[in-house]
Parts: structure tokens; sequence; C-alpha cells
């Protein structure tokens, strides 16, 4: 299936601002099945785009603008070719355990076998992994199946009731979240079993057929388990799934801090509101126009400050 993605990002500020300096993850990846076959970005005010391959192997592309403006528009538009695979079996052999703890031999899996910033273990997450029976048993793909389908069932999905910077615990304290919050939770389940598991930004497909939880309009997020025999494995927790052609891959990281699709700092004393809007087509639909306006939904409010100086622009997004 080759997908059309349109991402839409725009901030707005209540007075002037000067220096901004940006970072999008947008690009999805080239591997394995998947493959970005155009990518363009382009800014409003027009600036120079650079990028580079960080080391976890995403395309970062950034940019400043130098001179004052009160407003910030980003629009990433790829063309995706996402291959289907074969089902993901229901069980490992029970020995899978055994070749699971050499993955940590060489070190190279460390920081997806380790504590993050916003994957990192609290009393209310050893309760839950209590209460859904988390722990080394059967097998592990066994386990990582029922971990998927039980944190499905036992959060509700509600967008706006966390924060782009909320931790676990207050997904935890309401059985509420977005998908942001369930990746987090099942990348730190996932690690205390000694699975290297990552967190996977990017979009997902929703068409008529499907049930979905997740928000259209909007990025997605799920996390993703290395597995003998099997290699990474995606999960979706958000949705009960497991990740396939409908998934598509932007960036991959420890949590989120390491992949937000944007990113970056100003200079000067405005508030201002950052709007994104999300469309994912099979190439055979076609897109709805993008409005001349870039009108934009799911508005969130960036806090302001009176101080004349670099300050976090919040140029980030929730998943």
């Amino acid at each position: 299936m080759i997908y059309s993605i349109r991402h839409l990002t725009r901030f707005t500020y209540s007075s002037d601002v000067t220096e901004s300096f940006l970072e999008a993850r947008m690009q999805p990846r080239s591997e394995g099945l998947q493959r970005c076959l155009e990518f363009e970005l382009t800014v409003r005010p027009r600036a120079n785009v650079d990028s580079y391959i960080d080391y976890l192997g995403n395309v970062v592309h950034h940019f400043d603008i130098a001179t004052h403006h009160t407003e910030l528009a980003v629009l990433a538009e790829s063309l995706v070719e996402v291959n289907a695979t074969g089902e993901v079996s229901a069980s490992l052999p029970e020995s899978a355990w055994t070749e699971i703890d050499d993955y940590e031999s060489d070190g190279t899996l460390w920081d997806f076998l380790h504590e993050s910033h916003f994957a990192t273990a609290t009393p209310l997450l050893e309760e839950l992994a209590a209460k859904l029976d988390i722990r080394r048993r059967d097998d592990p793909l066994t386990v990582l199946h029922q971990l998927n389908r039980a944190l499905f069932a036992s959060f509700d999905y509600v967008p706006n009731s966390t924060r782009v910077d909320s931790p676990i615990d207050e997904a935890l304290g309401k059985r509420a979240g977005v998908c942001q919050d369930f990746a987090h939770i099942m990348v730190t389940l996932v690690r205390q079993l000694g699975i290297p598991c990552r967190y996977v930004s990017g979009y997902v497909y929703s068409g008529e057929e499907d049930h979905d939880r997740s928000s259209d309009g909007a990025t997605h997020a799920w996390a993703e388990a290395l597995l003998p025999e099997l290699g990474w494995v995606g999960f979706d927790p958000t949705n009960a799934l497991v990740a396939g052609p409908r998934h598509i891959r932007a960036a991959i990281g420890r949590d989120y801090a390491d992949v937000p699709p944007t990113k970056g700092v100003f200079k000067g004393g405005a508030s201002g509101k950052l709007g994104v809007s999300v469309t994912v087509v099979p190439v055979e639909t076609v897109a709805p126009p993008l409005p001349p306006e870039m009108v934009v939904v799911d508005q969130q409010s960036i806090p302001g400050s009176v101080a004349t100086r670099y300050h976090d622009n919040q140029h980030q997004q929730q998943q």
C-alpha cells in the first residue's frame, strides 16, 4: 500500500518573536518493508532547511528564522510505501527467554533495555504489572500479546486528558490517556522483562472498516519489542493491534523525548498556540485540499513569558 501523508503544524504568537530555531522529525523512515518514496518540507516564513541523520537513524530537518514573525507554519508531505507482512504468531518457544538474555551481552541495545526520561518505573506502574500478571512466564510473545490487549482494556482513550510532558503516573492514576501515554507504559513494562523495547512516532491509517480509538488528524505512537526469530515487532496498545501495513514509522527513540515531531526555541516574550492537522490517505484517494489560510485543529496553549530571552517554545505535539 502507498500512502500520501500531509502533516501541518502551525504556531501563532500574541506578538512578534525572533530567532526561531526548530527541528522536525517528520520524514518517514526507509527500512524493512517501508520506503519513503517522496518527502517535502515547506516552511512559512521561508527558511533554508538543512537535515542530518541522528544516532538512531531518524532524519532530522532543522532551520532558523531570524526575522520578526507572529506565525510559523511547517508542512511535511510524504509518499510512503508499506508492504504487508505475514501475521505475527501467537507465541514463541519458551527458550526464547534465554535468547533474549543474550541481547545485552554487547551493550548495543542498552538504551532500549533501561529506563529513560518518560519510561521510568513507579509504584503505580508496579501495581499495574502485578494486577496484569506481567512477569517472565510462558514465552515472551505470549506475554506481549496479553499485555497489549490488557492495556487496551484497562485504559480509556481520552484526547487532551494528559499533556505532552505528562509522566506515566498521570495516565495510570486516571486510567485514561492518549497513545503517547499507552506507548510509554508498555515500553517501561516490556523493558522490565528484559526485552529490548523502543518508542515509535508516526502515523496510522484508519479506513472506514477500521475501528481505531486513536484520533484522526493527529500523529500516532506505539511500541516495538525485539524478539527472537521475528526482529522488531510493533505493538499498538491504543488500538489493541500488532503494528502492520497501516502503521507508518517516522522516528524511533527511547521515548517521546527523543522523537517529538517538532521541537524548538524562540526569542521573545509572546504567548502562543500550537495547531496540528494530519491527513493519511491511500494514493488512490484524493486528499482534501489544503485551506489557503492553513486552518488547523487540535489547538493547545503554549505558555508565554514577559521575559525577553530564549525559552522553550513547546514546539512539540502530543501523540
